[in-house]
């Protein structure tokens, strides 16, 4: 498998999306009480956002994932 060469802001866009990833099961692996929705903070949303946006893979979600597979599969 070839290994993914990944510029210095797709590499934070992927750790920002990973960090994203792992809050968000955070939230949901929280207890299950019912009353509430988990909530994700929107300070981690803003970070992928705008490190998505900075590599230039806003709104190319295809070329990212292939970007995340390689560099990490196990995400």
């Amino acid at each position: 498998m070839p290994t993914a060469v990944l510029t210095d802001r797709e590499r934070t866009a992927v750790q920002a999306y990973l960090r994203l990833l792992q809050t968000v099961r955070a939230a949901f692996d929280g207890p299950p009480d019912g009353c509430r929705p988990p909530v994700v903070p929107t300070g981690a949303l803003a970070e992928a956002e705008q490190a998505l946006a900075a590599a230039g893979l806003a709104g190319n979600e295809e070329e990212f994932f292939r970007l995340l597979r390689d560099w990490c599969p196990e995400a």
